[in-house]
């Protein structure tokens, strides 16, 4: 999972496009007919491409309907994170939108993805451990800005640990109800806007909560 922190040229254009037609062919052939009714070279004559250019792309038509976990947040915007003194969950948020994933903004996949994956529990397993990993390296970069604000949180690891996975559990609650507003709600609003509110609602709450 890596990032680039300038726009794509048009050879990775072309490269995300040709992605992007291999997983909305798998996802609309198993809609149509089942996963396990679908073939590799079923996806490919769909995705108007030869059957060993799917497999530069994925290993399987399983990694192919699973689609791409988010990738990692830009070195540029970690640093940023990493440098900054202000409030961590509005810090994350934006830390958050800097993923870059673009699938995740495209709201047709997303959904259609979404609906069959409920239907196939060993794809939902494998979506879900790719997201783990995914948390883990988020986690990571968590514990790094909480040592950096905390320095007597710092000398203790397990409570640096546990606060981490604290912060890291909670960022991954708001994106969560950030992707389930965004799929039912308005199709023209960004999955980046939406995730905002998300953590928006969340500071509101905790402020509102008397201490």
């Amino acid at each position: 999972m890596t990032t680039t922190d300038a726009e794509p040229g048009l050879r990775e254009r072309k490269r995300l496009a040709t992605r992007r037609s291999i997983q909305l062919a798998v996802v609309n052939l198993v809609a149509e007919g089942g996963l396990d009714g679908v073939t590799v070279d079923e996806i490919s004559r769909v995705a108007d491409i030869s059957p060993r250019t799917f497999f530069n792309y994925f290993a399987s038509k399983e990694e192919a309907m699973l689609g791409d976990a988010p990738d990692l947040p830009s070195a540029a915007a970690i640093g940023i994170f990493l440098r900054s003194t202000g409030p961590i969950l509005d810090d994350v948020a934006t830390l958050l939108a800097d993923t870059g994933d673009k699938s995740m903004d495209d709201i047709e996949l997303f959904k259609l993805r979404h609906g069959l994956l409920k239907q196939y529990p060993q794809l939902l397993a494998m979506r879900m451990a790719t997201m783990r990993a995914f948390e883990d390296s988020l986690g990571e970069i968590i514990l790094q800005r909480l040592a950096k604000d905390d320095p007597a949180l710092a000398a203790s690891p397990d409570a640096l640990a546990s606060r981490s996975r604290l912060v890291t559990l909670v960022a991954f609650a708001a994106m969560r109800h950030a992707w389930i507003c965004w799929v039912n709600g308005d199709p023209a609003e960004r999955l980046t806007d939406r995730l905002r509110e998300s953590f928006d609602e969340l500071s509101g709450l905790f402020a509102s909560v008397p201490a």
